[in-house]
């Protein structure tokens, strides 16, 4: 195996390990303990679901971008490194909390900065930078870590919940998020200036941006992910709550809902990936933005068995190919050499997206006192971006305006 092939693979290793810590086991984790909160402190639904909504409207704004730019000008990896403690030690420090409200407030505020500088913007860049004709099955087979851990760690944590409580479990799994994703991000090479053939040269100077927001295309991406993601975001976040509170499914059988949509998620990724090296990625980010629309009504019937495993099974494929296929497309209309200030940009509206609608939704069920209008809002989210990105081009002009 030559070094350029062996370099290739530690990038994918790496990615994968890293995305099932800061992805996987964190944001798929959390909202697996929101209920411990809301019955252990007296929080509302909204209050548990606001900490992810403070957090990313106040990192994701003011850092998506700058660690976008630090991304292209450094490269990724020194950003990835400091991600990881950051987010894992976030997930200790609310193991640690006892009810204060800002405590939790904080802990969030570091599990976002960890997102942001670990999670998918620097490991898009760094798989996009060490690969070219094979970058769709590579960045499949790096978020099948998110898969991974997100299908982990709701039994891993209804165990560990089992053996030392909630807080125990909390503060195990920041602890393993650091054990496991920091070691690869140490070891990883910067990418290449050439994926195609390895060179590594200099870095070069940074490409202008600013044709990138003068094209239609840009616009139509950025909204469409938006509505994508937010609808994502709020039903993950609240699903647990749904399950639990709202329905009486113990907490193995919601574990159980759970797993299934991750390991979903693990063939959504790998599907995904495959078909985005064969047919037009925007065709394929359709095919994902229609599963995700189409079992989101299918929560109305949760207390039918055959429903909520259709749903898991149909939100987990569209789940798995969700974030993978944005950096897909984003590279192949605008090229590699924008890609980490671009996607800073569309990172974050997408997390001030998944931020909000939670909370709305959530506040939505305690005004209420039901989902029924939340998911309604949901399911049109998830459609209205999939007509946005209906009118996507599949390539842009050369000519750049």
């Amino acid at each position: 195996m030559n070094a350029h092939r062996f370099a290739q693979r530690q990038a994918a290793v790496t990615s994968f390990m890293v995305l099932f810590s800061i992805v996987g086991i964190a944001l798929y984790g959390l909202p697996f303990f929101y209920d411990f909160m809301v019955r252990d402190f007296g929080w509302t639904r909204a209050q548990v679901t606001s900490g992810n909504a403070f957090s990313k409207l106040i990192v994701g704004p003011l850092f998506g971008f700058v660690a976008g730019y630090a991304i292209d000008r450094f490269g990724p990896r020194r950003m990835m490194l400091s991600g990881i403690l950051m987010a894992g030690g976030a997930l200790i420090g609310l193991s640690l909390m006892s009810g204060l409200f800002w405590v939790f407030y904080v802990c969030y505020l570091f599990n976002a900065l960890g997102y942001v500088c670990g999670g998918p913007l620097p490991n898009q860049v760094l798989l996009s930078g060490w690969f070219d004709k094979s970058r769709g099955r590579a960045m499949g087979f790096a978020y099948v870590g998110i898969g991974l851990g997100g299908a982990i760690v709701p039994l891993l944590a209804a165990w560990l919940i089992g053996w030392i409580g909630w807080r125990g479990a909390l503060g195990t799994l920041g602890v393993l998020m650091i054990l496991v994703a920091l070691p690869p991000a140490f070891l990883v090479k910067e990418p290449p200036a050439d994926p195609a053939s390895g060179a590594p040269g200099s870095k070069p100077a940074l490409e202008p941006i600013g044709w990138v927001f003068r094209t239609p295309a840009f616009y139509l991406l950025a909204i469409g992910s938006f509505c994508s993601i937010g609808a994502l975001g709020a039903t993950n976040q609240n699903l647990k709550l749904f399950l639990s509170i709202d329905h009486g499914y113990t907490q193995m059988q919601a574990a159980r809902i759970a797993t299934l949509i991750l390991a979903c998620s693990i063939a959504g990724r790998l599907l995904m990936g495959w078909l985005a090296d064969r047919w037009p990625k925007k065709r394929v980010m359709m095919l994902i933005y229609l599963l995700d629309g189409g079992a989101l009504p299918l929560l109305f019937l949760a207390d039918q068995q055959w429903a909520m495993i259709l749903f898991a099974v149909m939100f987990g494929l569209g789940l798995g190919g969700e974030y993978m296929i944005i950096p897909l497309v984003a590279a192949e209309l605008f090229g590699v050499k924008v890609l980490g200030r671009l996607m800073g940009v569309i990172l974050t509206a997408d997390g001030v997206a998944e931020a909000v609608t939670p909370m709305i939704v959530a506040r939505i069920r305690d005004t209420t006192g039901s989902y029924d209008t939340g998911f309604m809002l949901l399911t049109g989210m998830a459609f209205t971006g999939l007509l946005v990105i209906s009118f996507l081009p599949r390539a842009l002009s050369k000519t750049r305006a």
